[in-house]
């Protein structure tokens, strides 16, 4: 039994080729290499080669698909976007917002609630903040930490609890960046937002977080006093870019990194995702404007304290206020300021208003909605009342709103 490459004599004579079979078998080699030469093109091309082929300019560096053991791979990405610059336009602007409680009996250190702000204006030496009114709200001190972690003392300069709104002012020697406003009134549903705050403390400031515009001119109702009776209806946008706890204050963007909302509350319900609203530029910039310059909202007033005609009892309608059995909604004056337009006019104490210049009034969201948006600081308005059963109408000069 021989190697596998014995063959017999009389085999190798009978395998001798023929003649001519050597050209023939040159020639079909060339052919053969010149296709495979042209072939590879299109076959990378077309994703058949697990490599790629560079047909012109500079040799490519060798990329491997996977990295062979023992050595280390490194990738570089180089991504620039929209969002990345609308963020790195605004990020250092958008503040934290410290309320500085009184300490308890078991602490003698204060304890602190966070939320979010944002520098929206420069002037000489000082800076000014906008943040949520509930952000602010029975704070012994208030501390605003910028973008490097340091923390200055701020002045409150005015809050409005309606809008939720609230202005602050702290040295301006550190700011280098303030935000700019943009027009929400121009905005479209669908359209990118991207909030910008500190969600669950300062532990995450700055947190980021992209998203549409879901809604313009949303409107929610909001108890005011605490007491589950709707007092107004704030118009926000709704967005669905992640809102939470801490958020409150911060900016609200379009895509050209301009401040379209101030952040302020979001459905907190475990089956509900993705609903957070902001105040529009277009509610927000009047009441910034009248907070800086006069530490509060100017607004109208009749001067009287009220309660909806719902929330009192319907034994009350007829047996206490003398109302007629037609008259189903309307505002009851619980009292009236010293001095005030309502007093000058005549309006007591009981009256239930149901019109003002021949608009219906049913309740007490619909009389400050009505004064607020509908008239201004020195109009005279028709008021029409119910007194002791009898319909009347008193004419009354509006003058500005001293507390809510």
């Amino acid at each position: 039994m021989g190697y596998y490459d014995n063959v017999p004599e009389q085999a190798m004579r009978q395998r001798a080729p023929k003649r001519g079979s050597g050209l023939a078998a040159f020639i079909g080699a060339v052919i053969g290499g010149l296709v495979v030469l042209f072939s590879i093109p299109v076959l990378s091309n077309f994703g058949f080669l697990p490599y790629e082929i560079q047909t012109g300019g500079e040799a490519p560096a060798i990329t491997e698909e996977a990295p062979q053991e023992g050595l280390q791979q490194t990738v570089n990405y180089a991504i620039n976007s929209d969002i990345t610059e609308a963020v790195e336009k605004v990020s250092d602007a958008v503040v934290g917002v410290v309320n500085l409680q009184e300490s308890n009996f078991w602490s003698e250190e204060a304890s602190e609630g966070t939320g979010s702000g944002v520098i929206y204006k420069k002037e000489g030496d000082r800076a000014f903040v906008v943040t949520n009114h509930h952000v602010i709200d029975r704070a012994n001190g208030i501390e605003v930490s910028l973008a490097d972690g340091s923390r200055v003392p701020a002045k409150l300069l005015g809050s409005d609890v309606i809008t939720d709104l609230a202005v602050l002012e702290i040295d301006g020697s550190q700011i280098e960046t303030v935000a700019e406003f943009g027009n929400s009134d121009s905005l479209r549903v669908g359209e990118p937002a991207i909030a910008i705050g500190n969600p669950l403390g300062l532990r995450f400031s700055s947190s980021v977080t992209q998203g549409i515009i879901s809604a313009k001119e949303r409107s929610i109702p909001v108890d005011l006093t605490g007491n589950g009776q709707i007092d107004w209806h704030a118009e926000v946008l709704q967005t669905d870019a992640a809102i939470n706890p801490g958020n409150s204050g911060g900016a609200l963007l379009n895509i050209e990194g301009q401040v379209i909302g101030i952040n302020s509350m979001k459905i907190a319900q475990s089956a509900v995702e993705g609903i957070g609203f902001a105040i529009p530029t277009a509610i927000a910039l009047p009441i910034i404007e009248d907070l800086e310059r006069f530490q509060e909202v100017q607004r109208p007033q009749l001067g009287v304290g009220i309660r909806s005609l719902s929330e009192i009892s319907s034994y009350h309608w007829q047996e206490t206020l003398k109302l007629p059995s037609e008259v189903k909604a309307g505002v009851v004056i619980t009292s009236v300021a010293p001095t005030s337009p309502a007093e000058k006019a005549g309006i007591r104490e009981y009256d239930v208003i149901v019109e003002i210049d021949g608009e219906a009034i049913e309740d007490g969201h619909g009389l400050r909605k009505f004064l607020y948006t509908e008239r201004k600081i020195g109009d005279q308005v028709e008021v029409t009342i119910y007194r002791e059963g009898k319909r009347e109408t008193l004419t009354v000069q509006l003058a500005e709103q001293q507390s809510f």
